[in-house]
């Protein structure tokens, strides 16, 4: 157990360093992953029952990867009909503060529909077409990140730890709204308000690109957009009425896209529709970041398997005792580890009839296991897509974003603690 823990932790700070040894952060991710699973199953003498965990946490990373891969490719059909353009031709001031606001607003109230990840794509393609420098690009994607897991938080269906929890019976989700929005708000107003200090004056907006000889028309851009943002937004009534996981909803929604774009574009040569093909919105993704993905979920599933963090989560309530400070540590432990098997682990450790439907507890693990990710980049699946695409380095944001994410997560939880004690 004892090398597993090295292993991740070594990997862990070769990926933050990744710039200064210039060796990719997804080859490393991949390593660590193989490699947490090789240390456990050597020194194990259940090797058949290692095996099959295995293969149950794959199952449950592959619904991430998939999810991942079909709203990406999703984003990127929208993009080559140019469906972006709707939005961006409406949001006309170009004052960094004014912006800033309009995509922080934006990203919070859309991640409680879809959910954070998805937000998270959908709001990095939009900002690389209303700002062109790379280093403004940044602050915005940072607050992107905490936007998109701070309104995640308040919704059943906008982080995956919270619909846990509602599937599971912890929370109902008329209760969680109302408990939860404010606090989830003031976690992204107090980095959002500390961030105007940063930016000064105008953004520049990206050139116009070379034009195609063969644009896409306004009726094709339409139904492209308003269909590929319609399939996003009904991915979790799709899990609702279905009791499928979300990424059925999104393969099906991709699938449908994937026939529009066919019968859009059918009277076009070879030549020219295959700008506008599945194929090459594949070829457009960054499958890297997706293998990193793959590895960092890997690397922690052995981590819970071996039951590390499940011990770690009893020995804090062994040792803290105080309901407060073991959430708020918990959410803390998100922005290092998945907060999944964190909350899989708390589920585990109390029950029902200790914590009922709706108990503070369950609502206080909500919101910190929610927001707790933003302090790191890799701390949430929104922050590991949006570094992903954006290509930002974890010490770049550890020093501009994770202090600014870490205040509005304590701001948050102080408010949350107040209501509760005042209103409830």
């Amino acid at each position: 157990m004892s090398l597993l823990i090295a292993t991740f932790v070594i990997g862990y700070l070769a990926i933050a360093l990744e710039h200064s040894i210039k060796i990719n952060k997804a080859s490393i991710a991949l390593m660590i992953g193989v490699l947490c699973w090789v240390f456990f199953i050597v020194f194990s003498k259940q090797k058949e029952i290692i095996t099959s965990a295995l293969i149950q946490h794959l199952g449950d990373v592959s619904q991430i990867l998939f999810f991942l891969l079909g709203a990406m490719t999703i984003v990127e059909l929208i993009d080559a009909h140019d469906g972006f353009e709707i939005i961006t031709k409406r949001i006309t001031t170009k004052n960094k503060r004014k912006l800033l606001w309009i995509i922080a607003l934006l990203s919070f109230f859309l991640s409680a529909v879809l959910d954070n990840l998805t937000t998270a794509i959908v709001m990095i393609s939009l900002i690389r077409k209303l700002i062109a420098d790379k280093k403004d690009r940044l602050m915005f994607a940072g607050i992107i990140v905490i936007a998109a897991n701070a309104g995640g938080a308040w919704s059943p269906i906008g982080d995956v730890t919270t619909t846990m929890l509602w599937i599971g019976k912890q929370i109902t989700a008329a209760n969680i709204i109302v408990k939860l929005i404010v606090p989830s708000f003031v976690c992204l107003l107090v980095p959002l308000i500390s961030m105007q200090f940063f930016l000064k004056g105008d953004v520049q907006v990206p050139a116009e690109e070379f034009a195609d000889e063969n644009p896409p028309n306004e009726l094709h851009r339409n139904i492209v957009f308003f269909t590929g943002i319609a399939i996003l937004l009904l991915v979790p009534v799709f899990k609702t009425l279905t009791h499928l996981p979300p990424f059925m909803g999104i393969l099906f929604g991709l699938g449908l896209l994937w026939m529009i774009v066919e019968i859009l574009h059918s009277d076009k040569d070879e030549q020219d529709r295959k700008y506008y093909t599945v194929s090459y919105a594949l070829r457009k993704i960054d499958t890297t970041s997706i293998l990193f993905f793959l590895g960092i979920l890997l690397a922690i599933a052995a981590l819970e398997s071996t039951g590390v963090l499940h011990l770690l989560a009893q020995t804090m309530d062994q040792k803290i005792k105080n309901q407060n400070i073991i959430v708020l540590l918990i959410g803390l432990l998100s922005a290092i580890v998945d907060n999944v098997p964190l909350v899989a682990a708390s589920m585990g450790m109390y029950n029902l009839q200790q914590y009922p439907t709706d108990h503070y507890f369950w609502e206080f693990l909500a919101y910190c296991t929610g927001t707790g990710g933003s302090i790191l980049i890799i701390g949430s699946a929104a922050g590991v897509a949006v570094m992903g695409i954006e290509k930002i380095d974890f010490i770049w944001y550890l020093k501009r974003i994770s202090l600014l994410a870490l205040i509005g997560y304590l701001a948050g939880a102080v408010v949350y603690i107040l209501q509760e004690k005042l209103f409830f």
